[in-house]
């Protein structure tokens, strides 16, 4: 009895695991349509050429930020926090949302999170040996960007 009851806990911990389901409340974010929008726009600043799981991934990270403790508890003091965000320093994030970046936005907001409940995301191939970003411990990897908390 106890052992079927690990193998279905295990199966579930699995299944959550694989098709990214947010074990967070999605109740806490605005589905404003500015909001969504910001969301958008940064996941098109951050992740345009990533695969589309990717550019989910970018807005789940986003959205479990602000879950967390140690970073602002809104969407936009997520986003506009100094240095955490290069599209921001840059202006990319001044660009219109594409339409994909527009469904991974949405799909984020719904609760699906292929980051594995990252808290961090970047590309290795444009971060130094010595950033603080190696410090994190990583979870995985689609497309340019590693995913880690």
């Amino acid at each position: 009895m106890r052992s079927n009851f690990l193998k279905w806990i295990c199966v579930l911990v699995f299944f959550t695991a694989i098709i990214g389901i947010s074990l967070y409340s999605q109740a806490n974010y605005s589905r404003k349509a500015g909001d969504i929008q910001l969301l958008a726009r940064v996941i098109r600043a951050e992740a345009e050429a990533e695969p589309y799981i990717g550019q989910v991934a970018v807005g789940a990270v986003i959205l479990n930020r602000i879950q967390s403790p140690d970073f602002p508890n809104t969407l936009a003091g997520v986003i506009y926090q100094p240095r955490a965000f290069e599209s921001v320093s840059n202006g990319m994030i001044n660009r219109p949302p594409t339409e994909s970046a527009n469904k991974a936005a949405n799909d984020a907001l719904n609760g699906w999170d292929p980051s594995g409940g990252a808290l961090f995301f970047f590309n290795p191939a444009k971060v130094g040996a010595k950033s603080y970003v190696w410090t994190r411990t990583i979870i995985q990897q689609l497309g340019k960007h590693v995913f880690a908390i």
